[in-house]
């Protein structure tokens, strides 16, 4: 059974280490190619034959990478003398397994009187007898020899290493050993090749040692540049999936926008439905081959990176010094092709579809593909045109400093005088919130179940969606209390897909995350929590700083993910509220310094900056989506939504503001 098993593993070693991807035989003079692959000779000479008559060099028919025959032939490529010593041991290890009997007990092999051998001569590399042994250790020739018990020559047997040879000999001067390298000529030399063939300025040598140690430190660098390839390339991958993520998403809320109009038109639009379906679709799909193609060859180009530095670990683990040298030209130039390896990075404008529906008269499409991301003001009511707004007591830019939006089209409204207002999507009142419950609400978010979370103090309060209370709790008496550490600040609240409330604490800087009943799940401590609150992709936590003008990201175990400046015009902006749309795409209302030069910005969700969307705000403090996608601003003053609009509808807003300027 152990012989069966050896006989295994050194079949399987050999059929994925030492065959030829040629011939699929154990290699036979194995000669190495530029691109560091290696083949048998024959099967290289018989490759050439057909792949004339481009016979100067030859194509690997493994990575397609071509290389330069030599003037003497494909005999001249360099040998693989590490491949020819494993394929000799291998086969003299197969040999030994056939000869051996399976159940008999061994005999002698220096004598022909048949008795079983005991020992074994490591020198003569033979089985003997007792006899023969007593022999071995007398005469003058053979008692130095080393003999071990047969039953412990396995383990006594030195160990082959293939890779430790003599130093060897110039081919030129026979006599001298291979001790300098022309790093000029890039050949090994002995010291009378230095001394009469590479002399002079131009000739620059060092002694193998040196040489051996420079090459590895070069190859060292060039290994960490290509770790640093590889996290680019991680993050190049995350990016363009979440862009086909993003982009998917789009195409299926614009293919449901598109539903919606047709269902409205019904039978006179149907057709022209179905065809703007097509190509939103058609879009989509070029985009993601697009994405799906650049993916690829990132991929393709980190697949042979990785290749090459494999092969090169393993010629720095397993070739000597010479071999490595004389080998360096190929080694280097593969390497370097690498080091120079760029990656293609997400095109973050093509992953967004959208449609912008019309009414159909006579020949009139159902509606218009926008292919490219532009927000444009569409509606605006101010708090004061609501009556139900009190304003005896406060001026009126006290009013909206928050927002959120329920499934049916309402729209929430808290102020600082301690109202909560449902609109509808129009801006006409609905209900509100009796004074007694509420004292001073700072942010409010919304269910997908239609219930209203507003943070209310130290408290969270629950409301349904007529606005009659359902519960409250206090997130700061769930957790424990640091030495030290500032009271508490309830100061912002987000609720994702799944229930669960994060609420932002900037007293005690933290973020605790609960049960929709209240109950505690976890929280996270970070330096930068205030005001602004949102929920990301993939259980993540984004938040602004107003003071230090940040906008951080973090998973649902404190891990942080990015944490960035945010900017307009080199210099920084404050910060105030945030949201995500359905992709996790990341949008911040921010302060500036000039009047009406306040803004929302778009950045992915990995924390790339895409642009500015809302231009031209008075002072919004809270922002957030609607059911159908577009973005609501409470502007302080008034609410303010913003729609995706084509470019040519963007061109006729133009045109028509400078008419009146």
């Amino acid at each position: 059974m152990a012989e069966a098993a050896a006989k295994y593993v050194l079949g399987t070693i050999s059929r994925g280490h030492l065959e030829c991807l040629i011939c699929c035989c154990r290699f036979i003079d194995p000669k190495m190619m530029d691109c560091l692959h290696s083949f048998c000779l024959n099967c290289l000479e018989e490759l050439i034959s057909r792949q004339q008559p481009k016979a100067d060099q030859i194509t690997c028919p493994i990575c397609k990478q071509e290389t330069a025959v030599p003037d003497t032939g494909l005999q001249g490529l360099p040998n693989c003398f590490s491949l020819s010593s494993l394929v000799d041991e291998f086969n003299k290890q197969e040999r030994l397994l056939e000869d051996e009997p399976s159940n008999a007990p061994p005999t002698c092999e220096e004598c022909e009187e048949g008795l079983e051998a005991v020992s074994r001569c490591l020198d003569c590399d033979g089985n003997i007898c007792q006899k023969c042994r007593d022999t071995h250790q007398k005469m003058k020739s053979t008692k130095k020899h080393l003999i071990v018990n047969l039953d412990q020559s396995e383990a006594q047997v030195p160990t082959v290493d293939l890779l430790k040879k003599d130093i060897p000999q110039c081919n030129k001067h026979t006599t001298n050993d291979l001790c300098f390298y022309c790093e000029t000529c890039k050949t090994l030399a002995c010291a009378a090749c230095v001394a009469l063939d590479h002399r002079g300025a131009k000739h620059k040598y060092r002694e193998v040692a040196d040489a051996i140690r420079s090459y590895r430190q070069d190859v060292g660098k060039i290994m960490q540049r290509f770790e640093n390839n590889r996290h680019e390339y991680k993050v190049t991958d995350d990016s363009l999936s979440h862009a086909r993520n993003r982009l998917k998403i789009m195409v299926a809320r614009a293919c449901k926008d598109i539903t919606a109009k047709e269902e409205e038109e019904f039978a006179k639009i149907r057709n022209k439905s179905r065809l703007l379906r097509d190509k939103v679709t058609q879009i989509g799909e070029e985009r993601e081959k697009k994405f799906e193609e650049v993916q690829k060859r990132n991929h393709d180009k980190m697949e042979r990176a990785e290749q090459i530095v494999a092969t090169v670990n393993k010629l720095m683990q397993q070739a000597d010094d010479f071999e490595l040298l004389d080998l360096k030209p190929k080694v280097m130039h593969n390497l370097e092709c690498q080091e120079k390896l760029r990656l293609e990075h997400a095109q973050h404008g093509l992953s967004f579809v959208g449609v912008k529906c019309q009414d159909v008269v006579a020949d009139a499409d159902l509606g218009e593909v926008l292919e490219h991301e532009i927000w444009q003001s569409e509606e605006e009511f101010h708090c004061w045109d609501v009556p139900e707004f009190d304003q005896s007591d406060i001026d009126p830019s006290d009013f909206a400093i928050s927002v959120a939006c329920l499934g049916n089209g309402d729209i929430a409204v808290n102020d600082l005088l301690g109202q909560l207002v449902i609109l509808t999507s129009t801006g006409w009142y609905k209900s509100k919130v009796n004074r007694e419950k509420l004292n001073r609400p700072a942010r409010v978010a919304a269910s997908s179940d239609g219930l209203l979370l507003v943070v209310d103090e130290d408290y969270v309060k629950v409301f349904d969606s007529s606005l009659k209370f359902i519960r409250q709790f206090e997130p700061s008496r769930q957790i424990n209390e640091v030495d030290g550490e500032p009271e508490s600040n309830v100061s912002g609240i987000a609720v994702d897909k799944k229930h669960r409330i994060a609420v932002a604490d900037r007293g005690r800087k933290l973020i605790s995350l609960h049960h929709l009943d209240g109950s505690l799940i976890t929280a996270i401590r970070h330096d930068l929590v205030d005001f602004g609150l949102a929920i990301g992709i993939e259980e993540r936590l984004i938040f602004t700083n107003y003071r230090e003008s940040k906008l951080i990201c973090t998973t649902y175990t404190g891990e942080e993910v990015f944490n960035i400046k945010i900017y307009f015009s080199l210099d920084p902006v404050r910060p105030t509220g945030v949201c995500c749309d359905d992709a996790g795409d990341i949008y911040v209302s921010v302060h500036c310094e000039e009047p009406e030069h306040s803004r929302v910005f778009h950045y992915s969700a990995g924390g790339a900056f895409m642009g500015p969307v809302a231009l031209g705000l008075h002072s919004p403090y809270d922002l957030t989506f609607t059911q159908r996608g577009d973005l609501v601003v409470a502007d302080e003053i008034s609410i303010k939504f913003f729609q995706r609009v084509s470019v040519e509808q963007s061109r006729k807003r133009i045109v028509h503001c400078s008419l009146y300027t």
